[in-house]
């Protein structure tokens, strides 16, 4: 594990795990990152399937001003640099409007080591999660969001639009403070595979969730992405699990839905790479609570200066978590869906001054501040979608994060 302090001039450069593969031989190392996380305002925790990030102290802000965020990023990231900050990055969260949010910060503190997923230590039991009286509201009621979708279908039936994600949350009062190092650690050790992560969300809240998706990420001119859509939830049984499984991967609507997804990265991407692969049809992605239609996307950097944001802001939002058209689609979210999503449905990670970075989909997450959390949870709708099938898709996807918060089902 490498720790380098980040804020007098001449002090080490920033470790090698933020931008190359990190060491991944020292037992223990990554699952004490995630032990030593601790909620604190200015500490922000990421693991991915690459490394495991802990950053505390804020030495610069991207700012929020007209510019496009890339450019705000890039900036901030150069007077890192000349202030004497060898290899900086920044770290955090953009919201679904990433024009209008991002809580980004170039980190004074940051500690690196190599993937959970490749810790044995992550395979020991997180602390049980405590007996809590919480109240909760959803936002909007079930019969409410069953009308959304049935309404975004007629539209989209009469050829409005071709998809849309409509989003519903919970919002959750809880009887004691949150204990959120508990929580993120139940995250990560039921998905070690994924992306989990916690980061300040702006006004003294957490971003805090584990994201299966992967937007976009780059390591030289070499680019990735793995859009997941279309999907079905697990289930206990074995043989129907495996039914379902089975059943997803020949879906017309699911495939339908999933190839909407795969074409607009294909459109994004194409003005900026030299090579393209795309696989002809998707494979399954699973986690503890769904399976998932997903593509891995490939691609080789035609301009090295295309850093890792500017790409994952080309991709965003992708119609996995918006729909398409995209303005369409936008317009009808904001007319259907009664509050504003905020950090939900756009992309956290991190990025650094030589255009490297892992953007992850912010999906499975919460709002937490004190005593509440606001979680999220979407639906793809197309023509042949179902109120209560898009219902339950939601209510199994909302289990990631109430089954870690301890929330009874």
């Amino acid at each position: 594990m490498t720790t380098v302090h980040h804020a007098p001039v001449g002090d080490p450069p920033y470790p090698p795990a933020a931008t190359t593969a990190p060491d991944h031989t020292v037992i223990g190392a990554a699952s004490g990152l995630l032990g030593q996380y601790r909620a604190a305002p200015d500490e922000a925790f990421f693991a991915s399937p690459t490394r495991t990030l802990l950053t505390s102290g804020v030495l610069a802000r991207a700012p929020q001003d007209g510019r496009p965020l890339p450019a705000r990023v890039a900036a901030t990231l150069a007077d890192a640099r000349r202030a004497g900050v060898e290899r900086p990055f920044v770290v955090g969260a953009v919201a679904f409007d990433h024009d209008a949010r991002a809580e980004l910060t170039v980190p004074v503190r940051v500690r690196a080591t190599g993937a959970l997923r490749d810790d044995p230590l992550i395979a020991l039991p997180a602390p049980p999660a405590e007996q809590v009286d919480w109240q909760v509201r959803p936002v909007p009621e079930p019969a409410g969001y069953g009308a959304g979708v049935a309404a975004a279908v007629e539209r989209l039936r009469a050829g409005e639009l071709s998809k849309v994600v409509l989003a519903r949350t919970l919002e959750l009062t809880s009887g004691a403070p949150l204990d959120l190092p508990a929580v993120l650690q139940r995250l990560a050790r039921r998905d070690p595979g994924g992306y989990t992560f916690a980061v300040p969300a702006g006004g003294g809240r957490t971003l805090i969730g584990a994201s299966p998706e992967l937007l976009l990420s780059r390591r030289g001119t070499a680019v990735l992405a793995n859009p997941l859509a279309g999907s079905v939830p697990r289930s206990a049984d074995l043989g129907e699990d495996v039914r379902r499984a089975a059943a997803l991967l020949e879906s017309p609507k699911d495939l339908h839905e999933h190839a909407v997804v795969v074409d607009a990265i294909r459109t994004a991407l194409a003005p900026y790479c030299r090579t393209l692969d795309i696989p002809a049809r998707p494979t399954l992605v699973r986690t503890a609570a769904m399976w998932h239609l997903a593509t891995t996307i490939t691609g080789e950097l035609a301009d090295p200066a295309a850093s890792a944001l500017e790409l994952a802001a080309a991709l965003h939002p992708t119609p996995a978590v918006c729909g398409t058209p995209t303005p369409v689609a936008r317009r009808v979210i904001g007319e259907t869906e009664p509050f504003d999503r905020g950090l939900y449905a756009g992309m956290v990670g991190w990025g650094d001054a030589d255009g490297d970075g892992e953007w992850v989909v912010t999906i499975r997450c919460a709002e937490a501040h004190e005593r509440t959390l606001r979680v999220f949870a979407g639906a793809g709708v197309v023509a042949q979608s179902r109120p209560e099938a898009e219902l339950a898709e939601t209510e199994a996807k909302f289990r990631t994060f109430l089954d870690a918060a301890g929330v009874p089902r």
